[in-house]
């Protein structure tokens, strides 16, 4: 009898049989299977780790470095999820929750309103630490999740997850086929700038009115983190909520435009005042460009079901 074949090592971005697979059984939440490992993909990890850490200190928000230590973040390792978990839970009730990848944007943000956050498992190439072609490991665990260690910031992404459900709910109001999917490619539009603008590229008053990073995407960045906020060619403007919901981006370079909030509770107030808007029609017809809703995104929407305290 022949052996069975071991399983492939290797979780680098775009290389990973184990993914892959799981994508060809149309398996969205996985486990994270740690012996798969290599030895590069911890290299890849502690160099990213071992670079960036500098950079945190200098820039990134209290709140942030805060969860960093809370996490107790291994800079030698790839963490285990279930070890983020018994560090994070206590402190927020969220957790890390292994995916293949690309989640459609009802099925993230409503794993938001529950207290879950979709966690990719796969690492980039140890010789492209600075080449990212989709979210990975380095970028979820070291760039989102210390941040949601924080009770205020955590309640943000929750009830964001609310203002998302609200606009799956609005989406089979009227007779109108085409308007309901017109409306609701919107309503998403301004949903995903919403999220960019400040959880993924957002920029916060520090405790001495200083600017401090909060976003992921420049948190996990060792270029751009520096970049937002020591480079003239960047725009730094005051967050304006009409202003946010109307702006397009792109995402493939630095970004010439981010926003400051005041601190947590300004955050708050204004996905509190997303949920206005979007319930008084505002978010309805915004401005056209990126991002563009998918098939799978619109789909998950109009799919979606409705346990509100589920």
């Amino acid at each position: 009898m022949s052996a069975s074949p071991s399983p492939q090592i290797g979780l680098t971005t775009t290389q990973a049989p184990f993914i892959e697979e799981a994508r060809g059984r149309h398996q969205l939440f996985i486990r994270q299977p740690y012996e798969l490992y290599s030895a590069e993909n911890q290299e890849a990890w502690r160099n990213l780790y071992a670079r960036i850490l500098p950079r945190w200190r200098k820039y990134a928000h209290p709140k942030f470095l805060e969860g960093v230590d809370n996490l107790a973040l291994n800079p030698h390792n790839v963490p285990y999820l279930d070890d983020i978990n018994k560090f994070l839970e206590p402190l927020s009730g969220f957790k890390a929750k292994a995916v293949s990848g690309y989640i459609p944007a009802f099925l993230f943000f409503d794993s938001l309103r529950r207290r879950e956050f979709p966690t990719t498992i796969t690492i980039r190439d140890a010789s492209k630490l600075d080449y990212l072609p989709e979210p990975d490991v380095f970028h979820d665990v070291a760039g989102h999740v210390p941040m949601h260690t924080d009770r205020r910031f955590s309640d943000v992404l929750v009830r964001f997850g609310e203002v998302a459900q609200a606009a799956a709910e609005r989406s089979s109001d009227g007779p109108d086929e085409h308007e309901r999917l017109r409306r609701l490619e919107s309503n998403i539009k301004a949903l995903a700038r919403f999220f960019w603008f400040t959880v993924e590229f957002g920029l916060m008053r520090g405790p001495h009115n200083d600017l401090r990073v909060y976003g992921s995407g420049l948190l996990s960045s060792f270029g751009e983190i520096e970049h937002s906020i020591e480079s003239p060619d960047v725009q730094r403007h005051p967050f304006l909520l009409e202003w946010v919901i109307n702006q397009h981006f792109e995402i493939h370079h630095f970004q010439p435009l981010l926003f400051i909030v005041d601190g947590f509770d300004h955050l708050y107030a204004q996905v509190d005042q997303l949920a206005v808007w979007l319930a008084a029609g505002k978010l309805d017809n915004v401005a056209p460009g990126e991002p563009h809703a998918s098939e799978a995104d619109l789909k998950s929407f109009l799919d979606a079901k409705f346990h509100a305290h589920a």
